[in-house]
């Protein structure tokens, strides 16, 4: 069973998911918050699996609480729930250690599977929302072009970027292996070498330098 905290100053959006996530058998929401300040603290009284964390809310904001639930509970799964006008705030969420997003108007097997990868430890993000992240990152780099920290590694891998480039797609380690024609241990181990190599310790950590770095944005 999936449980999941979810954290949203809307009432009927919380409402809203409460209703679609009970027609799952394997989801349950354990609870729910109108602020950042209650998700913390529902977030260790809980320890949710799952925690869908809205960015604009009353008090502590979305961004204060990951960063100090992840602080406290660095497992816990975290997925961010935004609008059509918050790339910067996504970029941030990605960098904090979100594991995924939903846009608030997503289709149902979208939250599902969503939900179901945070749980897993991985990374899916819609393909819109990539893109999105991406433009933003590209028009940052344009009229900012902040100097980017040095890489220690000498640079990735053919197969490590693909790897890489696989995951930002949101493909899961099997479908990864199956595309190309390794096992699920390989895939693994092409992806702690990423991790080691941009100094991440997650799929969206990883994704989040990559996309800043520019490395997949080539």
């Amino acid at each position: 069973m999936i449980r999941i905290l979810i954290a949203d100053d809307h009432l009927v959006v919380r409402e809203g998911l409460q209703l679609i996530l009970s027609m799952e058998e394997d989801m349950a929401v354990v609870g729910e918050a109108a602020d950042g300040e209650t998700a913390v603290r529902l977030a260790g009284e809980l320890q949710p699996d799952v925690v869908l964390m809205d960015l604009r809310m009353p008090g502590m904001g979305g961004m204060e609480a990951i960063d100090r639930i992840l602080a406290e509970w660095p497992d816990m799964a975290i997925v961010i729930l935004t609008t059509y006008n918050e790339d910067d705030l996504m970029l941030r969420g990605l960098q904090a250690g979100a594991r995924g997003f939903l846009l608030k108007d997503t289709g149902r097997q979208t939250l599902f599977h969503t939900i179901r990868a945070a749980a897993r430890g991985e990374t899916l993000m819609q393909p819109e929302i990539l893109l999105r992240v991406l433009a933003h990152t590209r028009a940052g780099n344009q009229t900012s072009a902040p100097a980017l920290p040095p890489r220690q590694d000498g640079g990735l891998t053919e197969r490590e970027m693909e790897v890489l480039t696989a995951v930002a797609r949101g493909d899961r380690n099997k479908e990864i292996a199956l595309a190309l024609g390794v096992t699920e241990r390989t895939v693994k181990a092409h992806l702690t070498n990423v991790y080691d190599k941009l100094g991440v310790d997650s799929r969206a950590g990883a994704v989040s330098t990559a996309i800043q770095r520019g490395i997949l944005a080539r």
